[in-house]
């Protein structure tokens, strides 16, 4: 069985969930307020923040472990592992803010890779103080054995991530369904006034479903499915977030401006795909943008 099908195994199982879930309770409990909340999920960056800051302690302890080949070099090895161990705290950080939106899939294999993560950290905080002791061999070693676990732990992230589909923008999955061509979403009068309602795009294989919102005589098209985690946006609702007029989603309460498809509020930290639109003879026409065709 491959590492890829074991992960599998454990994103189906249910055998911690009802330790795993008190804890993501806890965690919602701990990331307060909400702009708490949104600064870990990197919503103000339009990117994920956490594989940001996850460079800083896999660079140094990789950095580390190649410096602590070489003797004279051993002294800037013990630096960069320290940095690394001060680097890990605002990457849990983000990550655990992350993982409490997670699907259950990813929070049972988040659950694991938080496991592996703390026991590499526990192995080099270890290393730092059996080298501060001048215990160099032990310390090395605990070294190249926290490196060791870390690296798995990376394999679950990159599963994670790539695998599941957590923290990528689904709505940008979707929109590169879509077909170049004007889609009419039917007269402008059909359209109800402040509120998302469901229209179809015509996409290459599949129609792609649309989030349309008429505010006077404009009108705001955007891909359905949230860039979170695919919840249904044309079942959201228009509120003022934060000086702006935002599409919410009613799964998670990311919120996109209407305007421009920035989030506004996480936990998305990736845009929402917005449609060009344009008026024809009455009837509201539609298509991606000119990076989706």
């Amino acid at each position: 069985m491959t590492l890829m099908a074991i992960l599998d195994r454990v994103a189906d199982a249910t055998a911690f969930d009802k330790v795993i879930e008190p804890a993501r309770r806890a965690v919602l409990g701990a990331l307060r307020p909400q702009a708490v909340k949104d600064f870990l999920h990197g919503t103000w960056l339009g990117h994920p923040l956490h594989p940001v800051l996850v460079h800083v302690p896999v660079g140094a302890w990789v950095s580390a472990g190649l410096l602590d080949l070489i003797p004279p070099l051993r002294p800037a090895a013990t630096v960069l592992i320290g940095a690394g161990v001060a680097g890990a705290v605002p990457a849990s950080l983000t990550g655990a803010a992350d993982w409490s939106a997670a699907d259950v899939g990813v929070r049972r294999l988040g659950a694991l890779h938080a496991a592996a993560n703390t026991a590499a950290l526990g192995l080099y905080v270890g290393s730092l103080v059996a080298r501060s002791r001048g215990r160099g061999a032990l310390g090395r070693g605990l070294a190249y054995a926290g490196l060791s676990v870390a690296s798995g732990s990376a394999a679950i992230g990159g599963h994670m991530s790539y695998a599941l589909s957590t923290a990528v923008s689904h709505s940008a999955t979707a929109a590169r369904a879509l077909t170049g061509e004007w889609i009419d979403l039917g007269p402008l009068d059909d359209l109800p006034e402040g509120r998302p309602v469901l229209r179809t795009g015509k996409g290459r294989s599949v129609a792609v479903p649309l989030a349309a919102v008429r505010r006077g005589a404009r009108v705001d098209v955007f891909v359905a499915a949230c860039a979170h985690l695919s919840g249904p946006l044309d079942e959201g609702t228009v509120e003022d977030v934060r000086g702006a007029q935002c599409l919410v989603c009613p799964r998670h309460g990311s919120a996109f401006d209407l305007d421009t498809g920035q989030p506004r509020r996480g936990p998305s930290a990736n845009a929402q795909e917005k449609l060009e639109v344009r008026m024809e003879a009455g009837r509201v026409m539609a298509r991606p943008p000119s990076r989706n065709r």
